[in-house]
């Protein structure tokens, strides 16, 4: 898996390379800000391609001494990082942007500009389609994110280009729209920056899993373990492409440990088909106990009979 992910970041860098050396080439030609914001922002493509392949190796590295839970936080620091370094770059952008609206200066070529920006825009598509069924495939934020990053540099070039073919056959006044998109554009790239912040740092602080994998958990519990079997306690987070998950199953106290056990295994078994790359802890409690219902001392969720015994 670590092979194949790899060679998808190598795409993401070589579609950054080439799209950077024509958008720079569209901005000398031309001289246009709006080129010039575009080809910035395949500058910080090419740095979140990188980090991005960083963050891959890294966060494939098999689980050791210091690291018993694994190495997948590193996706979301390579994720945050790319999203500190849209922010920045849209920095840059607005500030040209603004230069440009107060001292305007003639735009040049723009016909060349033009195609080189639309051969461009299509390179950053036909990577971004690539990753992002990549990204599904192997369950990876990291190439995910790199792929909307295209995505959204896709849709920016696409404004762009409509935006200089109306200022080619319109009067020369019309040329104060190419620092007011270049503006615009930094508007939107810093918002695709925050947005990719903040999916970091809810992963950083173990935001649990979503409802839809939740519900896959619980009917795992209730469809295995019958009306015999309850839990409290269940808390769930994620790390790259490896979710955790650990309850406290509440069985009859008559049940043996190798009933139990096995019993365990069956709803691992279960949550495991249903949710790639779980990794599941189960604490057995017996329901005769009044000290088993200590879920509210470790937080989580529980089912119904939990909750009433627990209160």
């Amino acid at each position: 898996m670590l092979v194949h992910a790899r060679r998808y970041a190598y795409l993401s860098i070589g579609a950054s390379l080439l799209t950077m050396a024509l958008k720079f080439g569209a901005f000398f030609l031309t001289g246009s800000v709006g080129l010039f914001s575009d080809a910035v922002e395949s500058v910080v493509n090419l740095t979140a391609g990188i980090i991005a392949l960083m963050a891959i190796i890294a966060a494939h590295r098999p689980a050791d001494q210091c690291h018993a839970y694994g190495h997948g936080k590193a996706e979301y620091f390579s994720s945050g990082m790319e999203g500190v370094l849209i922010c920045v770059a849209a920095a840059g952008i607005a500030y040209a942007s603004v230069q440009r609206f107060l001292s305007p200066q003639p735009l040049e070529s723009l016909g060349t500009g033009i195609l080189v920006a639309t051969v461009a825009g299509a390179v950053n598509f036909g990577a971004a389609r690539v990753m992002l069924r990549a990204a599904k495939e192997y369950d990876n934020i990291v190439l995910e994110a790199d792929a909307r990053h295209l995505l959204t540099d896709v849709w920016t070039s696409a404004g762009l280009v409509a935006a200089l073919a109306v200022m080619l056959f319109a009067p020369p006044s019309w040329q104060v729209l190419d620092p007011v998109l270049g503006f615009a554009m930094s508007l939107n790239i810093v918002w695709t920056g925050i947005s990719l912040i903040r999916r970091s740092v809810s992963g950083l602080m173990d935001e649990g899993l979503p409802d839809d994998e939740i519900s896959l958990i619980t009917g795992a519990i209730a469809a295995v373990g019958g009306a015999e079997a309850g839990y409290h306690a269940l808390r769930t987070r994620r790390a790259g492409s490896v979710r955790f998950i650990d309850f406290h199953l509440i069985v009859p106290g008559t049940m043996t440990v190798q009933q139990s056990h096995d019993l365990c295994c069956d709803i691992e078994e279960k949550i495991q088909g249903s949710i790639a790359g779980a990794q599941i802890t189960i604490h057995v409690e017996p329901r005769e106990d009044h000290a088993s219902f200590d879920g509210w001392k470790v937080g989580g969720l529980c089912d119904r009979v939990a909750m009433e015994k627990e209160t």
